[in-house]
């Protein structure tokens, strides 16, 4: 199985990070680390190519709360399953975004569509550079990338595309792949999604004829400015992504060195 090759029609935004360029110009290695959205509504024929991939560890950035009400993740064989909850029930977008795919009631939100999806989505991204969740469990993900009895590694959140997304980009960075690919590798979650957020769209209409879409895209969508406040944040706390990840994450140059050799060609 090499990079971009595969698809899984349940989960449309999975993907393999093979194939990108990292330190030393070395290429992430294909088939050993997989970010995907929550695996609960993989179909019958999705089961064998993820059997191909045969994850020896799947980590599951939910908290349990929305583990609770979600399909249970579809998995085939016996991978190692951790549960390292990047979340803050302060942050009602954690729990909006879950009532968005699942299609329940979303009028407890007004508030944060008052303010403004957008900025609340930004907002999300700031606190994942601060957050001792996320901190906490960003950094645990990279210690069991870095370790051979983890690989392959398939990772995810609810949707695939926040929390998975940024610790894409703490992954990537570590590995020494640039910005200009890690965004767009970002961005690749919106034309990949496309169809599925016409129906969830079509649906919320269906259930709310007065739905407000505008505030409903920002979550069902990535954008370069929540990307952009999540960079910002780094360099306004730690001055660097490298310090970010010494400091704000607790990655020492072993775990940076042994990721690198687990994961580059």
């Amino acid at each position: 199985m090499s990079g971009w090759d595969w698809e899984l029609v349940g989960a449309p935004n999975a993907r393999d990070l093979g194939g990108l360029i990292g330190a030393g110009g070395r290429r992430v290695r294909a088939g050993r680390l997989v970010r995907t959205p929550a695996l609960g509504r993989l179909t019958d024929d999705d089961l064998p190519m993820l059997g191909k991939l045969a994850p020896a560890c799947v980590v599951d950035l939910r908290d349990h709360s929305e583990v609770t009400v979600a399909p249970a993740d579809r998995l085939v064989g016996a991978p190692r399953l951790v549960h390292l909850p990047v979340y803050d029930p302060e942050h009602p977008v954690f729990t909006y975004i879950s009532a968005v795919l699942l299609g329940h009631d979303l009028s407890a939100y007004a508030e944060l569509a008052r303010q403004g999806t957008p900025a609340a989505m930004a907002a999300i991204y700031r606190w994942f550079v601060t957050g001792v969740s996320a901190r906490a469990g960003f950094a645990e993900a990279v210690r069991l990338a870095a370790r051979a009895e983890n690989l392959p590694l398939v990772y995810h959140c609810s949707a695939g595309k926040d929390r998975t997304g940024w610790l894409t980009v703490i992954l990537l960075t570590a590995l020494g792949v640039d910005e200009d690919a890690i965004r767009a590798e970002y961005l690749r979650n919106n034309p990949l999604t496309e169809s599925l957020r016409a129906v969830i769209v079509e649906a919320m209409r269906r259930r709310q004829p007065a739905l407000d879409v505008a505030a409903v895209l920002p979550v069902l969508e990535v954008r370069p400015e929540y990307l952009d406040a999540g960079y910002d944040e780094v360099r306004r706390v730690h001055g660097s992504f490298d310090v970010y990840l010494r400091d704000g994450l607790g990655l020492t140059d072993d775990v940076i060195r042994s990721l690198r050799e687990q994961l580059l060609e």
